[in-house]
Parts: structure tokens; C-alpha cells; sequence
């Protein structure tokens, strides 16, 4: 199997994790409030924020990983044609 096809295979690959962990927290956030809760009548408001903080918190490290593989394969795919036109230049 070709080279060039697999790289752009996984560069795809990484983009399209990187995109769904994206759209899974804005999922996750579109709920959230900016708001805070003084009063105690308001604990159910207060406990379902915090839960939400809390799935966010949780996804916050893959999407990191996402954001270094997705810009990692995005150098080495930049490198590779980098690399293509000085080889022609020879």
C-alpha cells in the first residue's frame, strides 16, 4: 500500500477524533449557565452545573491528547511534502 494515501488516512483519522470531542463537549456545555447560586432554594440548579463541570472536567485531558495528535500529524504530513519538494529540487 501506497505511503502518501496512508498518511492522509490517518491525518483524517486524527482531524475526525479531534472534530467529535469537539461536538461531544459542545454537547456536553450547551447546557451550562453562567450564573451563581447564593441562595439554598437553588441546590438542584447548583448540583446539576456541577455534574456538568464535572462530565467536561472528565473529557478535558482526550481532547488535549486529540489537540497534540491531531497538530503532531498535521507537522509530519506538512514535513513530508516539505521534504517532496526539495527531493525534486535534487
Amino acid at each position: 500500500m501506497p505511503f502518501v494515501p496512508v498518511m492522509w488516512s490517518v491525518w483524517g483519522l486524527t482531524i475526525l477524533v479531534l472534530a467529535v470531542m469537539f461536538l461531544y463537549r459542545s454537547r456536553l456545555t450547551r447546557d451550562e449557565e453562567d450564573q451563581i447560586f447564593l441562595d439554598d432554594s437553588f441546590s438542584h440548579e447548583r448540583t446539576a452545573q456541577q455534574a456538568i463541570i464535572a462530565k467536561v472536567n472528565k473529557v478535558q485531558p482526550l481532547i488535549r491528547v486529540s489537540e497534540i495528535v491531531a497538530a503532531v500529524a498535521t507537522l509530519f504530513v506538512i514535513g513530508y511534502y516539505i521534504m517532496d519538494v526539495f527531493n525534486q529540487f535534487k
